[in-house]
């Protein structure tokens, strides 16, 4: 993975510098190459100039003076020399193997400044075997053209020096493409390395380690934000797993008295139908008793399932509208053992909870709570706010709980002292994991006078008309 990385952005790097500098290259080197012909265009006029008043003066004059001039630009330039009077003939050369009066009017770009225009191009020379770089400027005393001037330059000296400008800029582009490769190390570095120990912890989870979990603090924001999600789900595969796995361990467990109970109750009535038969009779109403205890008990062990092993989506719930409607529902219960049902609750208490956990919550305590309590006694249903929280409580007279059965009343399958036979002591701990899964809390308390508190604290909601409950 680091070697594609760096490949990739050494690739990336290399490509913008070929579109930079191609380009650059090509205008560099047409911009040396017209600096070389300028200054020739300039040396050509300025060599006409000192030429002007010996070629207006005629042959007559001396040109020792001149020829000093021109011996001394061809020593430092490496440009050859010729100058021309008005018909073409050779005033003066810096080459040896020129003469002095040769007629050089056939030559193109002579004829051409001889005509009063600059000439500038490049010819081929069979005399020299090379390319040369001319420059043809006439010699000028008003409108007279008195004669002609011509450097000629190797080309090849022109190629050179126009190669080593772009050589330079080819350097400085291997320099870039080497820092680019160098960043490219670094930074493949910082992203490829979390990322291995991302697909490492991956693998690990593939094999069954549930418990693994990514570096979520190092590397860039994108790979941290990925192992930041990475954890969040090995952390939900985990408690689901979990859940699966308690879920069949408590099946197991705890179906295994019932089915057995019922098996034995259903043997012995096979014994009895036909020589005792209401024996019989007694002994089958005793196993539909223990199958409906048995439904009930798969039927909360799906439940538990469920709320442990998922996240379930929240909605705003009028809790106090909850809790009346269960009031209703358990008063005529409450009344038939003497007990007073007692609501305290505001006009409304919108909370956030999961789908029916509110109903559940409420129905369990209230079940609980009349389990407990004596005739004659009040059980009171509280929905009250709590600074940005609203509480449900049910309270209670009865014998209450003692401090180390506080702390395990809402673990699974455990049952107090008081717990009626057919109870399978699960309802605390769905009550606890779906207030949890609301975002809230489930406590239990004793009362002051005796007695249990049973509470579940949500989050209150924003009510439909932009108020909070307890506002």
């Amino acid at each position: 993975m680091r070697t594609r990385l760096v490949a990739v952005l050494v690739g990336l790097t290399a490509t913008v510098l070929a579109a930079h500098d191609v380009p650059l290259a090509l205008h560099l080197r047409t911009v040396e190459h017209d600096r070389i012909v300028t200054g020739l265009q300039r040396d050509a006029f300025t060599l006409g100039g000192r030429a002007e008043e010996r070629l207006e003066r005629g042959a007559t004059v001396s040109v020792t003076g001149l020829q000093g001039l021109v011996d001394a630009y061809r020593q430092q330039s490496g440009a050859r020399v010729l100058i021309t009077d008005r018909d073409g003939r050779a005033v003066l050369t810096s080459d040896e193997e020129s003469r002095a009066g040769a007629d050089y009017s056939t030559r193109p770009e002579v004829a051409q400044a001889l005509a009063g225009t600059l000439a500038t191009g490049r010819r081929s020379s069979r005399t020299l075997g090379t390319d040369l770089l001319y420059v043809a400027a006439p010699v000028r005393s008003g409108d007279d053209i008195l004669g002609a001037v011509r450097l000629t330059f190797p080309a090849s000296v022109v190629d050179r020096r126009v190669a080593s400008r772009v050589r330079g800029l080819v350097g400085v582009a291997a320099i870039s493409l080497l820092a680019a490769m160098g960043a490219a190390v670094l930074l493949a570095g910082t992203v490829s390395r979390p990322l291995r120990r991302l697909r490492a912890a991956t693998e690990r989870l593939a094999d069954g380690d549930m418990d693994v979990r990514a570096v979520d603090d190092d590397g860039p924001s994108d790979v941290r934000s990925l192992a930041s999600s990475f954890n969040t789900m090995t952390g939900r595969l985990a408690t689901l797993l979990r859940a699966q796995q308690a879920f069949a361990g408590d099946a197991s467990h705890q179906l295994r008295t019932p089915l057995t109970a019922l098996r034995l109750r259903l043997e012995q009535a096979s014994e009895l139908v036909e020589d005792r038969p209401d024996e019989a009779r007694l002994r089958i109403e005793a196993a539909s008793t223990e199958a409906e205890r048995l439904q009930h008990l798969v039927r909360q062990l799906l439940l538990l399932a469920r709320v442990e092993g998922q996240q379930p989506e929240r909605v705003t719930v009028d809790l106090a509208a909850v809790a009346a409607e269960r009031r209703e529902v358990w008063e005529p219960l409450a009344a038939d053992q003497g007990v007073e049902l007692r609501l305290d609750a505001p006009g409304r208490a919108p909370v956030s909870a999961v789908t029916d956990a509110a109903e559940q919550v409420v129905d369990t305590y209230l079940d609980n709570a009349l389990a407990v309590a004596p005739a004659g006694s009040v059980v009171e249903l509280v929905v009250r706010a709590a600074g940005p929280d609203t509480v449900v409580e049910v309270r209670d007279r009865g014998a209450g709980l003692e401090a180390d059965e506080l702390e395990r009343a809402f673990d699974r399958f455990w049952r107090g002292r008081d717990a009626t036979p057919d109870g399978s002591g699960l309802g605390l701990a769905i009550v606890a994991q779906l207030v949890r899964v609301s975002g809230g809390r489930a406590a239990l308390a004793r009362r002051d006078g005796g007695g249990l508190v049973a509470s579940a604290t949500f989050r209150t909601a924003e009510d439909a008309a932009g108020t909070t409950a307890g506002s």
